[in-house]
């Protein structure tokens, strides 16, 4: 049972805006009403440009999140786009790698690299929610398929299996004070699609948002993200791979179907598709080229005995369910259900 949940902000500081605060404030209260403790990290709430200027501050709140002992929990605020900054600061002299200490931690998209980073040093992590994103939803209640993924995390710790939503909804435009209290527009869910391959497979979880992972091996974004990455080795080697599921979501940035197949192409040149057992992708936010990418995805990988599955609710569509990386995952598409 999850008593204290430190929040961290290791990409953007978004949480520490005005034009957010009746958000957190929200936020707040259901942490509070489901009975835990929130222990706010020092630069948690600096706002976007002192987070964004302090990479060392962002991987100091996070290694002392990990040596506290009252905190069981750590939940990362937002995603972003710059978390690789945090490199140096974190294994240069083993400093992630002494200060871990068993807990649970939660994030997704650009948290894709924090996974990434405990991966290294050991660490299993949970994929898939955020406090902003999720815990901050601006509906009278947390939408109740993500609640109930969420409220089994912090009873239990972990995460026995994932079934798909019976419904999806249209991303918010106006985020205002105003849109307190009100509902996202819903649409009917149609479950797991087995787009190629066997209905079963099964395998350890690893992955995320492929524009963050895409970052490691491209430096459009930033032009040091390549040379950084590849100094502290982030990306897993392909024997780390074997046997692994990859899964693979995509960000609000909706990118463009040449961009996806650029995206895939740029992955399947690490030989990545040679040796997982499977693929589990998410469901794009709106549903936006959703029907390119399923196409895309089994033309690049160019091998139709290896089992993708997408339409999972993991990533940056609502709702969202927690997929626990590094713990054997039996996925069954016939039955619908992802066995942990």
């Amino acid at each position: 049972m999850i008593k204290t949940v430190a929040i961290v902000s290791l990409s953007s500081g978004t949480i520490g805006e005005d034009f957010v605060k009746h958000e957190v404030d929200l936020g707040l209260k259901r942490l509070k009403d489901y009975g835990l403790n929130v222990k706010m990290m020092p630069h948690a709430m600096a706002g976007i440009e002192y987070v964004k200027n302090h990479p060392k501050e962002r991987a100091e709140d996070l290694l002392e999140a990990f040596k506290d002992d009252s905190v069981d929990m750590i939940l990362c605020a937002i995603g972003g786009d710059d978390t690789y900054r945090l490199l140096p600061y974190l294994f240069e002299n083993d400093e992630l790698k002494n200060a871990i200490n068993k807990k649970i931690f939660l994030g997704f998209s650009d948290t894709t690299m924090n996974h990434f980073m405990l991966h290294k040093v050991g660490f299993n992590t949970f994929y898939g929610q955020s406090f902003l994103a999720d815990v901050c939803e601006m509906d009278k209640h947390m939408l109740p398929y993500t609640a109930k993924y969420f409220e089994e995390l912090i009873k239990t710790g972990t995460i026995k299996e994932i079934t798909p939503s019976d419904v999806w909804y249209e991303e918010r435009t106006d985020w205002s004070p105003a849109a307190l209290g009100t509902a996202k527009k819903s649409h009917k869910n149609n479950g797991f699609e087995l787009l190629q391959g066997p209905n079963t497979f099964s395998g350890k979880i690893l992955g995320g948002c492929l524009e963050s992972i895409f970052d490691i091996f491209d430096n459009t974004r930033y032009e040091d993200t390549v040379s950084l990455c590849e100094k502290y080795k982030l990306f897993p080697d392909l024997e780390d791979w074997k046997g692994k599921i990859l899964l693979l979501e995509t960000s609000e940035e909706q990118p463009s179907p040449e961009h996806y197949r650029e995206m895939l192409l740029t992955l399947k040149n690490t030989g990545i598709f040679e040796v997982i057992s499977g693929v589990l992708c998410g469901k794009p936010m709106d549903e936006k080229y959703f029907a390119e990418y399923k196409q895309i995805i089994c033309e690049v990988v160019d091998n139709p005995s290896l089992p993708i599955v997408a339409n999972v609710n993991i990533g940056h569509a609502t709702p969202r369910c927690i997929i626990p990386f590094g713990v054997d995952a039996s996925v069954d598409a016939e039955k619908q259900v992802i066995r942990f």
